[in-house]
């Protein structure tokens, strides 16, 4: 008998009837006025979310999609842009950067910790003519996030370089005020905190960012923000068929996210990773990531010794229909790692503790699952 799966990933992940419903809606015309409207309200909209007064555009793309987009705009080909890596992610967005010519200098950070703030200034100092710095905000492989992401754009602009944030897992889960903390390009997707099915992007670009692009000239027919403004401004359209369904979606997602309170909706995924941390430590689990740049959004957790990833992850898809993520690459065996994503409520959080509490005792594994869920019943009662 197969279960209905929760979706427990780090993306994509469970989506709200609502949004599923507004998916449903007739086809409309994407150079007509209904598409007009439905465009410019979800703009207006995304920025609320994103906290910003800056250009903004939603590309028919998976999140990887938008860091290509930046990637192919603003700098030339030489350009040197200053990277930290400490997982998948983060090697992801250096080699976007690579593709299109820079001069890629990687800031090599340990795994299950993050850059600081000192880092990236040391490095500035010796590359004195870097043109940006780009930061994986959440880096979902690792289980981590940049808790000095605000100082590292102090340090950036101070040394008159552009930042870009890949936020894809991370925007509207987090804080993450983009004009606030000085964001030039601020990369999300619609599949992780926005709760919205997979397949847009969103950018924002900011003055400074502009001048680059201008300047640079896109080196990409289909991610031109070039070509995106001038369609936008025109016409509010896009320059190629976007994804009309997946439009009708995150316009409904992004006025579900405001008529809750964007800070509410941030809180909630707070409250719970709290309350997922809490629960699993209280079990007698070991998190991957260490504990000042642990992620709200994403859970890592290191298998306890005897146990296998897989073993764990089938048995709570099978038996309790929970599907969580293992790890990538060298990580693959040794953590799994759960998405506290979107739709967060007590029953995603009560669910996957006492999933995980229940196929770890069965697989061998002799903790306090009660002690555990009674934790995160405790932490949960007002989310």
């Amino acid at each position: 008998m197969s279960l209905p799966q929760l979706i427990m990933l780090p993306g994509p992940t469970n989506v709200p009837a609502r949004v599923y419903a507004a998916m449903c809606k007739p086809m409309i015309n994407h150079r007509g006025p209904e598409f007009h409207e439905l465009h410019s309200r979800v703009l207006e909209n995304a920025k609320k979310v994103f906290q910003t007064e800056n250009d903004l555009f939603v590309l028919t793309s998976s999140g990887t999609g938008g860091v290509e987009c930046a990637a192919s705009n603003f700098l030339l080909p030489g350009e040197k842009i200053l990277v930290p890596v400490g997982g998948t992610f983060g090697e992801r967005l250096a080699d976007a950067f690579r593709t299109y010519g820079a001069d890629v200098i990687p800031i090599e950070v340990k795994m299950g910790s993050t850059p600081t703030a000192n880092q990236i200034k040391e490095v500035l100092k010796r590359e004195r003519d870097a043109k940006a710095v780009a930061v994986v905000y959440n880096e979902t492989s690792t289980g981590t996030t940049v808790r000095d992401l605000r100082q590292i754009g102090e340090v950036t602009k101070e040394a008159g370089a552009l930042f870009i944030v890949d936020a894809i897992s991370v925007l509207g889960g987090d804080d993450l005020p983009v004009d606030k903390w000085g964001v030039d390009v601020c990369i999300t997707a619609s599949q992780k905190c926005l709760a919205t099915p997979p397949g847009l992007a969103l950018i924002s670009v900011s003055r400074d960012a502009w001048k680059l692009a201008e300047r640079a000239k896109p080196r990409t027919e289909y991610f031109s923000l070039t070509k995106c403004k001038k369609f936008r401004d025109e016409k509010m359209e896009t320059p190629f068929t976007p994804a009309v369904s997946l439009f009708f979606a995150l316009d409904e997602a992004l006025q579900m996210i405001l008529e809750t309170g964007l800070e509410r909706w941030i809180g909630r995924h707070k409250k719970a990773g709290s309350a997922y941390y809490e629960a699993f430590g209280r079990m007698g689990l070991n998190f991957f990531a260490e504990e000042g740049s642990r992620s709200n959004v994403v859970i890592a957790i290191n298998m306890p010794t005897g146990i296998a990833a897989k073993s764990l992850r089938d048995r709570l898809r099978t038996r309790y229909g929970v599907v969580v993520a293992g790890g990538f690459g060298a990580l693959k065996d040794s953590i799994f790692r759960i998405g506290n994503m979107g739709v967060v409520t007590p029953r995603e959080v009560v669910t996957t503790v006492s999933a995980v509490g229940a196929a770890l005792d069965e697989l061998g594994f002799r903790g306090h699952a009660g002690e555990g869920l009674n934790a995160a019943i405790r932490l949960i009662s007002d989310l």
